[in-house]
């Protein structure tokens, strides 16, 4: 019995097969049918080649089919496709399919065995191309009458169409073997150029990496001189310090002694003399003070001795040694009282030693205003700050006022050695917190000590 195209669709074409002429028939056949309905010519060859093997396999199998060819949507892509049908003339063996060549399944979109209405088919099916002409019912029809009309060719005319196929398929092969051979010479080419690309990359990176080592150690050696050159600046502001010192003390004793009551009393003129001996050595012993801390600092001497601190005592002494100091009626010396709980983990002397440097400075260079030590903690940090209403420092000079002996201009008449703000950064540091400076000329300046609660 034929069987129906799809649902609402008559066949385009039907046929039998029954005898070894009638697979040339089916093969030609359907080579028309896939170019009636749009199937671009490497799909019809495809599809009437893959026919033609399925008909010898049934031929030889049960004895022949019954084909039908007719149109079908596909309800998953929605898009038509060419359906063949071929329904044996006698049952399959298990109601199943294996074609002999494992190749035809790859020449069609779908190949298997389709049970339905009490009917069992062989069913194969090509997707039409979008850009096919569309298929109205009526030419549909035109379709179908034409299929009809046109008498099948005999085995010679289909032999002949299958070696004219068969030559043009390997032209075409032919044309592509040789596409590929330029593209692998193409190919060969551009792997030679990387290849030389990548060498001389490969050495012009082993070039850098030697500079990179030899920049390495130089770098080192350089680093190793600078190591050798701090430690005897250090020893030698060491020694020199220690040398100075006993002389200068000397000159102060007998300064003191000169100046005494006790001793003959001195003309006008000699007690003016002494006292500038007495100032000018009293002057050389801080700076002699002041060089023996930095070298400690410098050297790695200096070894905090860490302790939980409060530092309300610790202002209440600031405040009583320092006002003295503040001798000049237009200044006045604040130290507020730090919030509680005022405590963290520190060196309590070396502490003392920078807030007292800072609050020094202060009063030295501000003619009249205040000099201001405040503390405020914020988390885990404590923020110790020191302000002054002085002249102030411009901002390009920031950095340089913690180099050792550097002095801001114009502050030589007040005197100083330039080496106390870089004694008090070291100490800081050695206390695990940071000393920075916010000043502009005219607008004072203000020191922040920012160190962590918990110590270093």
């Amino acid at each position: 019995m034929p069987v129906t195209g799809p649902t609402g669709t008559a066949p385009l074409l039907q046929m039998a097969l029954r005898v070894e002429h009638d697979i040339f028939v089916v093969r030609q056949r359907g080579r028309e049918v896939a170019a009636a309905v749009g199937l671009e010519h490497q799909d019809q060859v495809r599809i009437a080649t893959a026919l033609s093997e399925v008909a010898r396999d049934l031929l030889r199998a049960v004895g022949g089919a019954d084909v039908t060819f007719a149109l079908a949507d596909d309800a998953v892509h929605g898009r038509r496709h060419l359906r063949v049908d071929l329904a044996p003339v006698r049952p399959l063996p298990d109601d199943r399919y294996e074609p002999q060549s494992g190749a035809v399944a790859r020449l069609v979109d779908k190949l298997g065995v389709v049970t339905g209405e009490g009917d069992t088919v062989v069913r194969m099916s090509r997707r039409v191309p979008v850009t096919a002409a569309a298929l109205t019912p009526e030419r549909l029809a035109e379709l179908r009458s034409e299929l009809g009309r046109n008498a099948p060719g005999s085995a010679l005319d289909e032999l002949a169409a299958q070696n004219a196929q068969l030559i043009a398929a390997l032209d075409e092969v032919r044309s592509q073997r040789d596409e590929l051979a330029v593209l692998n010479e193409e190919l060969a080419e551009t792997n030679r150029g990387v290849m030389a690309l990548y060498n001389q990359l490969t050495e012009e990176l082993e070039e850098t990496n030697r500079g990179v080592v030899a920049l390495y150690a130089e770098l080192d050696e350089k680093s190793a001189q600078l190591r050798a050159a701090s430690e005897s600046k250090s020893r030698f502001l060491a020694n020199v310090s220690h040398e100075l010192r006993a002389p200068v003390t000397a000159i102060i004793g007998l300064g003191r002694l000169l100046d005494d009551s006790a001793s003959d009393p001195l003309t006008t003129e000699q007690a003016r003399q002494v006292g500038l001996i007495r100032s000018s050595a009293s002057d050389l012993l801080t700076l002699v003070n002041e060089l023996l801390d930095l070298a400690k600092a410098e050297s790695g001497r200096i070894e905090p001795d860490w302790a939980e601190i409060d530092l309300r005592p610790v202002f209440g002494q600031l405040r009583g040694t320092l006002r003295a100091l503040a001798t000049r009626p237009g200044v006045e010396l604040v130290v507020e009282e730090p919030p509680a709980p005022a405590t963290l983990r520190t060196d309590e002397v070396l502490l003392a030693q920078v807030l007292r440097n800072l609050l020094h400075n202060g009063i030295k260079f501000t003619e009249h205003g205040e000099v201001r030590l405040r503390a405020e903690r914020r988390d885990d940090q404590w923020s110790l700050t020191v302000s002054d209403t002085g002249a102030g420092i411009p901002p390009e000079l920031h950095g340089r006022i913690f180099e050792e002996f550097y002095q801001v201009p114009g502050a030589t008449r007040i005197g100083g050695t330039g080496l106390g703000l870089p004694y008090a950064r070291r100490l800081v540091t050695l206390l695990g917190g940071s000393l920075l400076v916010s000043s502009e000329p005219g607008r004072g300046s203000t020191f922040t000590v920012t160190l962590p609660v918990g110590g270093a």
